[in-house]
């Protein structure tokens, strides 16, 4: 093997592809790049649509996954009847939040903003439970009172906090999108100088 061949390399090397692998690969990002800056535009037009989708997603979630597990517990015969038992229950309590979800999504969603406000507020509390005694102390000190600080936000408002969550995730996908963008165009421009 060749001393220059690298075989586990990841960065793309413009000067060793030819002009069609190239713009294949221009082209490629540059899709990826507008499909982020289209996804975040709409995201930010319609935020409350967005935010519904992804609680009927979730819903359409529980009710697949729910549905299958209610299968494995019937039909898995090699399975301990414990384990049927737990799977069929499982499964019909994921049906039932399914449902919910899907009907309610306004109400999925104040849940999800629970859900998430306490795990924030118990990976706050764990972080200064775990804080080193170095001089790295104080940004552990201060990543658990951020976090601490937010989950109390998002549990006293989850569905405004949600919503915040949305627009910063539509502003993200404009600026990847555009950042794709600009890289689709600039890859390689240098191998034809």
């Amino acid at each position: 093997m060749s001393s220059n061949v690298q075989v586990f390399a990841l960065s793309i090397e413009p000067a060793q592809l030819s002009k069609s692998e190239l713009t294949g690969i221009r082209v490629a990002i540059a899709i990826g790049g507008i499909c982020a800056l289209v996804l975040g535009v709409l995201v930010l037009v319609w935020p409350e649509s967005t935010l519904t989708l992804v609680a009927i997603l979730l819903g359409l979630y529980f009710l697949i996954s729910g549905a299958i597990r209610v299968v494995r517990g019937v039909f898995t015969a090699g399975a301990t009847a414990g384990s049927r038992v737990l799977n069929i229950a499982l499964g019909l309590l994921m049906v039932i939040l399914g449902i919910l979800a899907i009907k309610n999504p306004v109400d999925t969603l104040v849940a999800l903003g629970l859900i998430i406000g306490i795990s924030w507020i118990v990976e706050g509390v764990a972080a200064l439970a775990e804080t080193a005694r170095d001089s790295s102390r104080w940004l552990g000190t201060l990543f658990a009172i951020v976090s601490l600080l937010a989950g109390i936000v998002v549990l006293l408002l989850p569905l405004e906090s949600l919503a915040v969550l949305t627009i910063l995730t539509g502003l993200f996908l404009i600026a990847t999108g555009i950042l794709q963008l600009v890289q689709a165009f600039m890859l390689g421009r240098a191998v034809k100088s």
